[in-house]
């Protein structure tokens, strides 16, 4: 269940010095947001952002944004943010956005994303839902217009029919499957780096199998 109407999470968003604000305007300057011009990592839908945090900081030679939609999820992401600088961690290559990954193609120019990440996403269960899903062929086109020349999208569930899912719009947006397993954790190769979210540590401590598949634009 999605954490929503915490009082003051709007006032705390805006003046969060972690929060890219009107990110539209960033579009094709996404490099002018961080003191090093790195590539630069996503994650849509984040949550309470404890992997993008880790990621960032085991690989200071990337440049992460996390993305989430709603207040009250991305409050708890500064919060846990803010812990961490008053720790004297500053993670300077991270940096959050409150938007509707639909808008993505009006926040990042072509090319100037290199890898997409997408964890335990909302699987939209309801058929006439299925375009809302983040692996559906609509916002695989959406990731098209921002990814770099072989930019890759990891993705991971342990919801096996959003993953069966993924698997066939991959296949229907004319993508290529780079990788793909249905246990990822009985994997060794997969599992080689794999930073765990908190979800992820959940599902798979109750036995859960963890799906992860990596793909990108079929090239030409």
């Amino acid at each position: 269940m999605r954490l929503r109407n915490i009082p003051g999470a709007k006032d705390a968003i805006l003046e969060s010095p972690y929060v890219v604000q009107q990110p539209e305007n960033q579009k094709g300057k996404w490099a002018e947001c961080f003191p090093r011009k790195q590539p630069v990592h996503i994650e849509v839908g984040m949550g309470k952002g404890r992997f993008l945090m880790d990621m960032a900081r085991l690989h200071p030679e990337i440049n992460y944004v996390g993305i989430e939609m709603y207040d009250s999820v991305l409050l708890r992401a500064l919060q846990k943010r803010e812990e961490l600088e008053e720790k004297g961690e500053e993670l300077r290559n991270l940096l959050f956005m409150r938007m509707d990954a639909r808008e993505l193609p009006q926040v990042f120019e072509k090319g100037e994303v290199e890898k997409i990440y997408l964890n335990f996403s909302d699987p939209w269960p309801k058929a006439r839902h299925a375009k809302r899903r983040l692996t559906s062929r609509q916002f695989l086109s959406r990731y098209e217009k921002i990814l770099v020349r072989n930019g890759k999208v990891e993705f991971k569930t342990d919801n096996r029919e959003l993953f069966e899912f993924s698997l066939e719009e991959v296949k229907e947006q004319g993508w290529e499957l780079l990788e793909s397993t249905f246990d990822l954790h009985n994997q060794p190769e997969m599992m080689e780096g794999n930073v765990m979210t908190e979800y992820e540590e959940k599902f798979s401590s109750m036995g859960n199998p963890i799906c992860k598949l990596i793909c990108r634009q079929k090239q030409i």
